[in-house]
């Protein structure tokens, strides 16, 4: 077996640099669809854990507050699938909201952070933490539906980003086998 994963096939890693640039390009393209997909995405992952909540409800020894945790998550989650398979852009746009809101309570909770406790993190950089957290957080909250398109084209380009990684790393291995640098030992 090979010591280092580089080795393994400077085709898988070139392919899978291939498949990264095209998803990066399609997401940038179609940032939109992506945001409605995502949000289907979503709601079928919700759906999923609806009917492993209410499964999980009715196993034997779950009783009492257990079950109706549960059973009230089980319907939350089918509530939240319905939306989201039904109507995926309004519920993009509802969870970029719902990130904005986030990061500007977390934005809030790094400021107290970094004046109330001694901590080995510098307080610059928890503040600038919140600062960042909490400019995003507005930028959301006020522009959802930009926001949500704006995510997307950040995913396109992170996918853009790591297929040229694994493009250009896997004709760097090709390069290095060819000359013999990289040495794959044989199976016995």
């Amino acid at each position: 077996m090979p010591k280092d994963w580089l080795t393994l096939s400077w085709k898988a890693l070139v392919a899978r640099g291939v498949a990264a640039i095209a998803f990066g390009i399609a997401v940038m393209v179609w940032p939109i669809e992506t945001a409605v997909a995502l949000a289907l995405l979503w709601g079928v992952w919700a759906l999923v854990e609806g009917v492993g909540s209410f499964a999980q409800a009715f196993q034997p020894g779950t009783s009492g507050w257990a079950r109706f945790g549960l059973l009230a998550m089980g319907v939350i989650a089918f509530v939240v699938a319905f939306f989201a398979i039904f109507s995926p852009a309004v519920t993009a746009v509802t969870l970029t909201w719902i990130l904005g809101i986030w990061l500007i309570v977390r934005g809030v909770f790094e400021v107290v952070g970094a004046f109330s406790t001694s901590t080995v993190v510098p307080r610059g950089l928890l503040l600038l933490s919140a600062l960042v957290d909490f400019v995003l957080g507005v930028l959301f909250v006020a522009n959802p539906g930009k926001a949500a398109v704006g995510i997307a084209v950040v995913l396109g380009i992170t996918a853009l980003l790591w297929g040229l990684v694994f493009l250009v790393t896997g004709f760097m291995v090709r390069k290095n086998l060819g000359n013999g640098a990289v040495s794959v030992p044989s199976s016995a």
